[in-house]
């Protein structure tokens, strides 16, 4: 038999994302500079008293006198504080409606705003306890009533004790008053409220830290709007990701962690063992060994176009999602392509390195325009296809190749083989992906093709080219211009120290792999690979993942959703159907697509549902994972 709960809520920075005191600064203060000094020192005071460092009483005091209200400043900071409520509180109204015989407002805060804020959920206006003010006859608060309890000693303990509530009480509170009520031996547990602000001193003692109301309704098996506490939902960042994603993730209430560089494998297994979502560049290489261990890994977020360096067989195969970002960069290596065929067609690089050292070389020699030049761009993608337009409108005659038929944008040719491109380009551009096929596609065989005296750029993948054959025709003329952006090997950070046979050859533009290292491309990528693991974590939508089947779903209304993955064998749907029909499950939408490798299985059914079916589908041979949201 169950033991029947009450639950004690505070309200300043629990219920509302504010001390509502520091509102009321800001509504009574007019005068800005003023304002600042004075809710700085009301900030001050409240700390003090929340974590029991001062007496609460003389807190509030201090606090009232610096503050100079009136009675008519009430009606503006309860229309302020309808807007703060905090935000898992309003995602579970139904928790309150639920439980509203058992909830408690216990708070050192006031009556007369208090009451008109948490009736927003339902809570009872005589299961309010808090302080009331004293006015003068003009309206002024001069004080509070220092006959109720709450303004003593351990006052919620003696109030909460006064009520003779029977049996469990639990506790959620930010401040060392809600703490003392388990300290008094008068509630159960005591739970650390962290969503809108975290104080060492009370997390320290409490029985649970909660950084939500869903992760409190989950650890008590209490009914909540989210099937899953996002705070529970751990994102490890890698490699100098831009801080929009991680603000991003955190925003959506997700534990992040974040480490500035690439992690080596051993490395990687220590760290991902807990992690739900992974988030990396091209240097962090996820292999299998790294994805074994991590059993609760549910998705990838690949910050760049490419993704040979995640192990995209095992992800697929142990159901986990992989999500990259094939447009969001493009623009930026497009411009760079451009920038720098314009930079090695001028000999701008020599002729500034000689200026540095005091040389005057005003010649045309060597120094051409691009205009009318033939541009070959191996590789005809999202890059190279865009590249292709460009250099058409700057007077280039494009040609492509690319292992798959592609249609030609604008006057481009297409070229049928490698050889044919190689052999007639006046410049020669990579863009291909990193595929293990393309490994050293240029080699001196194909440097052979090429004319003399052509431009060569990759700034696709470092193995697609034999460096060594490269720099051998740098130096031989055969190449007069080039520009490299990738390399076999890179460093793994700032600190390490590049190496390379192209260092200090004539007309040669390296860079670090920056490409798409623009501020906008950057952005770009940090709102859209998280938008789509959110949104996965969410809903269950895969639409343009690289790995699943994509599935573009409908918002989830008035239903549970229930998630399906399962290796790609005949007759998984049938009995995932027949588990529902045993449970008398109504289905509401169902989609289904599959891969070579997986099926993907989404099913909306009615909130009133045998919820042990759950357990039956994960049961269902050939299940690799499944989850419900609701």
């Amino acid at each position: 038999m169950s033991t029947h709960k009450h639950f004690i809520i505070d309200f300043d920075s629990t219920f509302t994302k504010v001390e509502a005191l520091d509102a009321l600064c800001a509504i009574c203060v007019p005068d800005a500079q003023q304002r600042q000094k004075v809710l700085t020192e009301i900030q001050r005071l409240t700390d003090l008293g929340m974590e029991g460092e001062i007496p609460l009483t003389e807190s509030l005091e201090k606090r009232l006198a610096l503050l100079k209200a009136n009675k008519s400043h009430i009606n503006d900071l309860i229309e302020h504080l309808r807007g703060q409520i905090s935000e898992s509180f309003k995602l579970n109204k139904a928790f309150f409606e639920a439980y509203k015989e058992d909830i408690y407002i216990i708070s050192n805060g006031f009556k007369e705003f208090i009451v008109p804020i948490v009736a927003e959920l339902g809570v009872k206006p005589e299961h309010v306890f808090a302080n009331s003010f004293v006015y003068d006859q003009d309206g002024n608060i001069i004080g509070f009533d220092r006959d109720n309890v709450l303004t003593q000693n351990q006052g919620k303990a003696k109030q909460i004790k006064s009520l003779g509530l029977e049996g469990e009480i639990y506790v959620i509170g930010d401040g060392f008053t809600d703490y003392e009520i388990k300290e008094a031996g008068i509630a159960d547990k005591f739970y650390a409220f962290t969503e809108n602000v975290k104080r060492d001193s009370v997390v320290n003692k409490a029985d649970h830290v909660t950084p939500s109301l869903d992760e409190f309704l989950y650890v008590n098996k209490l009914p909540s709007a989210l099937s899953y506490p996002k705070n529970r939902i751990k994102v490890l960042v890698l490699e100098g990701i831009h801080e929009h994603a991680i603000n991003m993730f955190r925003q959506e209430g997700y534990n992040v962690e974040v480490i500035a560089g690439a992690l080596e494998e051993d490395e990687l297994c220590e760290k991902i063992h807990d992690v739900s979502i992974i988030c990396i560049r091209s240097k962090t290489q996820l292999t299998a060994k790294a994805i074994a261990a991590a059993p609760r890994l549910m998705a990838v977020g690949a910050f760049c176009i490419g993704t040979n360096q995640i192990d995209l067989q095992t992800c697929t195969e142990r159901g986990i999602v992989v999500f990259n970002a094939p447009y969001s960069n493009t623009r930026s290596v497009v411009e760079m392509a451009i920038g720098e065929i314009i930079m090695l067609s001028r000999g701008i690089v020599e002729k500034s390195n000689r200026m540095h050292n005091g040389e005057w070389d005003k010649s045309a020699k060597g120094s051409n325009e691009i205009r009318g030049k033939k541009l070959g761009i191996v590789g005809y993608g999202n890059i190279g296809s865009q590249l292709s337009v460009l250099a058409e409108g700057l007077g280039m005659e494009v040609y492509f190749y690319d292992v798959v038929d592609k249609l030609a944008l604008g006057n481009a040719k297409v070229c049928n083989t490698l050889e044919e491109l190689l052999s007639l380009a006046d410049i020669v551009t990579l863009h291909v992906d990193g595929r293990p096929d393309n490994k050293n596609i240029i080699g001196a065989k194909e440097f052979d093709m090429m004319k003399e005296g052509v431009i060569f750029l990759n700034l696709a993948r470092g193995h697609v080219v034999e460096i060594e054959a490269l720099a051998q025709n740098i130096k031989s003329g055969k190449i007069r211009g080039a520009a490299v952006d990738v390399f076999p090997y890179e460093p793994k950070n700032n600190q390490e120290s590049f190496e390379s046979a192209l260092k200090g050859l004539p007309n040669t533009l390296l860079s670090p792999h920056i490409g798409g290292s623009t501020e906008e491309a950057q952005e770009n990528i940090a709102q859209y690979v998280p938008s789509k693991l959110i949104d996965y974590v969410n809903t269950g939508g895969s639409y343009n993942s690289v790995n699943f089947p994509n599935l573009q779903l409908p918002a989830l209304r008035n239903a549970h959703r229930l998630i399906h993955i399962h290796r790609n064998v005949p007759g998984i749907l049938a009995k995932i159907n027949n588990a529902l029909a045993e449970n008398n499950i109504n289905i509401l939408g169902q989609y289904l697509k599959t891969n070579e490798t997986i099926g993907y299985v989404i099913t909306d059914v009615d909130t009133q549902y045998n919820r042990s079916v759950t357990k039956e589908l994960k049961q269902i041979p050939d299940t690799i994972k499944s989850r419900a949201l609701y």
